[in-house]
């Protein structure tokens, strides 16, 4: 009888690189939404802090924000908006956008005419989501993996051919090389997708008539560019 196959492990939220504004204008009313990194919740209030401390004259400043390696922790304010209009439609865009250690502001500068509860719900989702947009087309999105910290001992006489090898091997198999160390020996380092070990170590030992071995230490969380 055959055995079932393994439960695929669902991917790992992805997140924000850098911090991304977007404005958006509707009916008057300004919606200013910043976006930033944020690996845990004081660190997302410090930036809610700062926003509010940078436009102190705005109405509200709404806030949605997710943390934790698997999206552990989901927070959200409609900070004086009708309930339900903005911390959680920011937070769902989030949240379908499959991020997390990001936390989200949208701040507002009312415009003299009433979106409805609709209105705002567009509105204030809407900002965060072209602000998304704007992240990825700047490059500032990352998707996050597990992988595996591997080092490789190699002759200093040897060091840079090795490290063009695993340069080139590292960008044909999703993995990441990493600052070589020199004692004495010189010790390159790089992140593997776990899958790909031992085609790292074939093809290490075939590269090397067998002498080089990566060793495999513990797996990491890494971002990588989306």
């Amino acid at each position: 009888m055959s055995r079932p196959d393994a439960p695929v492990p669902a991917a790992l939220p992805g997140t924000l690189a850098l911090p991304v504004d977007h404005e958006l204008v509707i009916k008057k009313s300004r919606f200013l939404a910043h976006l930033a990194p944020a690996r845990t919740v004081e660190e997302a209030d410090a930036v809610v802090a700062q926003r509010r401390k940078e436009l102190w004259d705005a109405r509200h400043h709404c806030v949605a924000l997710v943390v934790g390696t698997h999206a552990d922790q989901q927070r959200s304010s409609d900070d004086g908006e009708p309930s339900g209009t903005a911390g959680v439609p920011m937070l769902e865009v989030l949240r379908r956008r499959h991020l997390t250690d990001v936390v989200a502001v949208v701040t507002r500068y009312f415009g003299g005419v009433l979106l409805g509860a609709g209105g705002l719900v567009r509105a204030y989702s809407g900002a965060v989501a072209e602000a998304l947009d704007v992240a990825a087309d700047h490059g500032v999105l990352r998707r996050r993996e597990i992988l595996t910290e591997v080092t490789v001992d190699v002759p200093h006489a040897d060091a840079g051919r090795v490290d063009h090898l695993l340069r080139d091997w590292a960008g044909t198999h999703g993995a990441v090389l990493e600052e070589p160390t020199y004692a004495a020996v010189a010790r390159l380092a790089l992140l593997v997708p776990p899958a790909a070990l031992p085609r790292l170590r074939d093809d290490l030992a075939a590269a090397s008539a067998g002498t080089l071995t990566p060793v495999p230490g513990a797996d990491r969380v890494v971002d990588v560019p989306a």
